[in-house]
């Protein structure tokens, strides 16, 4: 019989939180989705997310999804009733980002137009950041108590 007191060695997978990846949203309209297989390899399918699908225009129009400083250029198809989504740009997205089923996006849209859409994206990795295990290691803490953030 296992040692209650015992707590087992903490080894998870870590990432490490990146300045601007994190930031506050801004107050515009956002959505969020967990990404499951199509959504990344080898189908890369991203539909946007229908909670948003009242603020965009229904046709076909170029969108910046911006991450981490940088610009991904890709087009918004609308012109479906039921269905909107980003084209093969996408994918190049999801490659140069390394996402992965499992993780999360957040896209806030920071400018909507009918010529153009500018979408915030932030990545949350389905994994937990370092700077959080540090706290739990430093207290003596397993997993099965809650990570509280001070």
């Amino acid at each position: 019989m296992a040692d209650p007191l015992v707590r087992p060695e903490l080894n998870p997978t870590t990432t490490t939180l990146q300045g601007d990846e994190y930031l506050p949203l801004s107050g515009k309209p956002y959505s969020n989705i967990i990404l499951a297989k199509s959504h990344v390899r080898p189908h890369y399918k991203m539909t946007v997310p229908a909670t948003l699908y009242r603020l965009l225009p229904c046709k076909v129009i170029p969108v910046v999804l911006t991450y981490g400083g940088k610009n991904w250029d890709m087009l918004y198809e609308g012109r479906h009733r039921t269905v909107k989504r980003f084209d093969s740009g996408w994918k190049e997205f999801a490659n140069d980002n390394d996402l992965k089923a499992g993780d999360a996006c957040v896209f806030e849209l920071i400018e909507v137009s009918h010529t153009k859409l500018l979408i915030r994206t932030r990545i949350l990795r389905g994994e937990i950041p370092s700077e959080f295990l540090d706290k739990v290691r430093s207290k003596g803490d397993s997993f099965d108590d809650p990570i509280i953030i001070e």
